[in-house]
């Protein structure tokens, strides 16, 4: 698996920022992921701190080997493809899990037909996210307790097919954004503590509190300060 590019790109700004090599990190939580799941095409961390999400994702050739079993042994992804027959779905068909797993697949994202969620904890308090994809129906299926103990995650925490349409992959492409945003907020921060000779906390509540009342985002207003700082 790979960085998407936007995550490529937030990788540079967030290690430059924080010192950390996230990169090998994520590099090595994928390839113990597919260790343990063959069939897993993409990984989602997100960090409940920074608000941000890095994702990995299988590279087309990996993707079109995967292809190509399912075509050999008539998998599932062949099957429903092939059924195009509109029908009328009942409350209680829905309900029913097994039925319910095949209409989240039906609109899941292209090369996913399973997914798996855990969460991360540092002394009790969740601090992240990791998210799996697979291109096969329960692809997690018994591996749990292996992989949370692999990438750091919680068993127990496990929610299966919680996100097969990969929001997360979403969420990553805004990355690059947001660390500029939050950078800008610090730059912008950093000035009004010095102009008003007041707290960090102090100074970005008067930032806040600006973007407020001109009801316009408060990445804006501090893009703004920092233009008007560097003439």
């Amino acid at each position: 698996m790979k960085p998407i590019p936007e995550t490529e790109a937030a990788l540079e700004e967030y290690m430059e920022a924080d010192d950390s090599d996230l990169a090998r990190t994520l590099r090595e939580m994928a390839a113990a992921a597919t260790v343990i799941v063959p069939e897993c095409v993409g990984l989602s961390l997100t960090l409940v701190r920074d608000q941000l999400t890095f994702t990995l994702v299988a590279s087309d050739a990996e993707m079109a080997t995967i292809d190509a079993a399912q075509y050999l042994d008539d998998g599932p992804c062949v099957r429903d493809s092939a059924d195009t027959a509109l029908r009328e779905i009942r409350i209680d068909e829905v309900m029913n899990e097994e039925r319910w797993a095949l209409f989240a697949r039906a609109s899941a994202a292209k090369g996913v037909a399973s997914s798996l969620s855990l969460s991360v904890t540092d002394r009790g308090v969740v601090v992240g996210g990791i998210n799996l994809y697979a291109a096969t129906p329960d692809a997690f299926a018994g591996h749990h307790d292996e992989l949370a103990e692999a990438l750091g995650g919680l068993a127990h925490s496990g929610v299966a097919d919680a996100d097969l349409s990969f929001v997360t992959r979403e969420m990553a492409a805004r990355a690059p954004a947001l660390l500029r945003d939050n950078r800008d907020v610090e730059v912008a921060v950093g000035l009004l503590a010095a102009r008003y000779d007041e707290s960090v906390e102090e100074a970005g509540d008067r930032l806040s509190m600006a973007a407020g009342r001109a009801r316009v985002p408060v990445a804006t207003v501090a893009r703004v300060l920092v233009a008007l700082h560097q003439g």
